[in-house]
């Protein structure tokens, strides 16, 4: 299992909770963005820096992993293939997109975008907050202590 970061919007916060989690249970973890990212020096967290361009990362992360791995994303069409690759995709808010839940995402991500090109001011989401930051670092801990390398 290896956690895979679709690293290019994941907030900074998010990362570091990463990073310690990697740390402590020394599993293996891939930040790809198309921008240079600093990680610690870890044998076993490494980055992969993608060219400019849509989707670009998504695709990569997408053609490298592996059933059963950890893909860390709030793009919802990225978490759809994971789910139908059979890996498991954690928002950095906490939220698990599974089999049962995707299509409800996905079909709620659709609205919204027709909704914004209609000309309806939707906002985008609120500042991460405390209550979110630990709901992930929750669900991420559980998730490792079932799943991680021992």
């Amino acid at each position: 299992m290896k956690i895979w970061v679709d690293a290019d919007a994941c907030p900074v916060v998010i990362k570091e909770i990463l990073f310690k989690a990697s740390r402590r249970t020394r599993t293996p973890m891939t930040l790809v963005a198309n921008h240079h990212l600093q990680v610690p020096a870890l044998s076993w967290v490494t980055f992969l820096q993608v060219a400019p361009g849509f989707d670009v990362a998504d695709n990569e992360i997408i053609k490298r992993m592996n059933a059963g791995d950890l893909i860390i994303t709030g793009d919802i069409p990225l978490a759809a293939e994971v789910v139908e690759k059979k890996g498991f995709a954690l928002n950095p808010r906490g939220t698990f997109y599974t089999a049962e839940n995707i299509r409800q995402h996905l079909n709620t991500r659709d609205f919204m975008d027709s909704l914004r090109s209609s000309g309806v001011q939707t906002g985008g989401p609120s500042a991460m907050g405390a209550n979110e930051k630990k709901d992930f670092a929750n669900q991420l801990d559980q998730f490792l202590q079932r799943n991680a390398p021992s």
